[in-house]
């Protein structure tokens, strides 16, 4: 389909002129007289690109650019006029033209100017399909209550500058918290960095942070811009920041406090606009308590508190999740679409994942590559999955053994009694290997054979 072009102007024979140009182009023209029928087009026809006149009555060119813009944002807007100045070019830029021409219209370097914004529309168009892209792969996937409520919160969080501290395990995907918080704000197409506060030796992470000047220290031989600086628009998610030094601490909350800094080495008090997420796995108030994290600071990053449940209390949304991951690790590796039995399933179902997602994510990446056919059942999978399954399964029948019990402690001991034996049995009473399948010391198991008065003979 051509693309669609208006032309904006209170004079008839340009108007006239323009849309034969333009058609010879092989674009579609529409034309407009004044701004009022030119905002009521582009409701109407959606057009690529807007060809506009500052000079024209009842509504002047800047004005009616202003309320196109607010309309639509990403329209793409071309300022005419035969008075032009620097002034009036550089006022239009601000409000979002794409470029200024002016009168007499030079056709040749009009062509070459809607060319180039037809051509920057396309890529800005696919640079936001690709972002929609990348940002699908990295969804938060998961229908449970407790990931329905995050995703909500997170939507109505967003879309303001609020600091944001998420909470959670290793591996329950707080990035992902993060990435989402900044997919849906308003800051989404500027830069998103992320900083691992505990990957960093502490003798960099002042440098990496905030930059430093040339001759700051050894090695400084130019000047760096910091991740604050690079940031400047967008969000930096500070992963771990429990790990993070008291003094790079104090750094960070002036920043948050007064939205400025200087570079390592340097004088010079730099501001900048950033938007600050951070994440950790530590309990933050017994590391205050300790001393180890700046109560302050606690609370300036506090203003919203997430907590990203750990898998093993949303195993709802384990189903879906392998779905996600075998789709991505499939398509990435050019193999058939694989599907789990439902006995396989069903053991990942109830397994513990005490890596979380990530341990999952890792495991789906594994069965993709190493199961040879297309369907992955019970002997694809870790045996330490099914272990784990089989001991529910086996301890399942000594709930019999424990109903007479009068008070909890009696009936766990019965339990763990029974189970030890059992345990003992399926290892031909060795010890040190029944120690090693249920987890456990050899002395501590050892103790608590002698302290049930476990016998072989039993």
């Amino acid at each position: 389909m051509n693309e669609k072009i208006l032309v904006v102007d209170d004079e008839e024979s340009i108007r006239t002129s323009l849309t034969g140009i333009l058609e010879d182009e092989d674009f579609t023209v529409s034309s407009a007289a004044e701004g009022f029928e030119a905002l009521e087009k582009v409701r109407r026809e959606m057009p690529d690109l807007v060809l506009l006149d500052i000079w024209m009555p009842r509504m002047d060119g800047l004005e009616t650019l202003q309320r196109l813009k607010e309309m639509n944002p990403s329209l793409f807007v071309i300022m005419m006029s035969g008075h032009g100045t620097i002034e009036t070019a550089v006022k239009s830029t601000k409000i979002g033209a794409y470029d200024f021409i002016e009168k007499p219209l030079s056709l040749e370097k009009l062509l070459v100017i809607i060319k180039n914004a037809l051509s920057m529309k396309k890529l800005r168009a696919e640079n936001d399909s690709l972002r929609e892209l990348a940002f699908q792969d990295q969804e938060m996937t998961g229908n449970s209550r407790s990931m329905s409520k995050l995703k909500e919160q997170i939507k109505l969080v967003a879309p303001t500058n609020a600091s944001v501290l998420i909470n959670g395990e290793n591996g329950t995907g707080k990035e992902l918290v993060a990435r989402s918080i900044h997919y849906y704000s308003l800051r989404r197409n500027k830069p998103f960095l992320e900083i691992n506060c505990a990957a960093i030796p502490e003798a960099l992470i002042e440098s990496e942070l905030f930059g430093h000047e040339k001759g700051a220290f050894t090695g400084a031989v130019a000047q760096k811009k910091g991740k604050f600086d690079l940031a400047d628009g967008g969000t930096i998610f500070l992963d771990e920041i429990g790990d993070m030094s008291l003094k790079t601490q104090a750094k960070l909350l002036r920043i948050l406090q007064e939205r400025k800094f200087e570079r390592v080495g340097g004088t010079r008090t730099i501001e900048v606009d950033v938007r600050v997420i951070a994440a950790t796995n530590k309990i933050l108030e017994e590391e205050m308590k300790a001393g180890n994290f700046r109560e302050d600071l606690f609370y300036r990053l506090n203003v919203v508190p997430f907590t990203v449940p750990p898998l093993r209390e949303r195993n709802e949304d384990i189903c879906q999740l392998t779905d996600h991951f075998l789709s991505i690790f499939c398509n990435r590796e050019g193999r058939d679409f694989k599907v789990f039995t439902p006995e396989a399933l069903r053991l990942m179902k109830n397994y513990d994942w005490p890596g979380n997602v990530r341990e999952l994510k890792n495991i789906v990446e594994r069965l993709v590559i190493m199961t040879p056919d297309t369907t992955i059942q019970v002997n694809h999978l870790p045996s330490y999955i099914a272990d784990k399954h089989t001991i529910r399964e086996e301890v399942a029948p000594l709930r019999e053994n424990v109903q007479d019990r009068s008070t909890l402690r009696e009936a766990r001991e019965e339990f763990e009694k029974e189970f030890i034996i059992l345990k003992l049995e399926e290892n031909h009473w060795n010890i040190s290997k029944t120690a090693e399948s249920i987890e456990l010391e050899r002395s501590n198991l050892y103790r608590k054979i002698k302290s049930y008065g476990i016998d072989k003979k039993k």
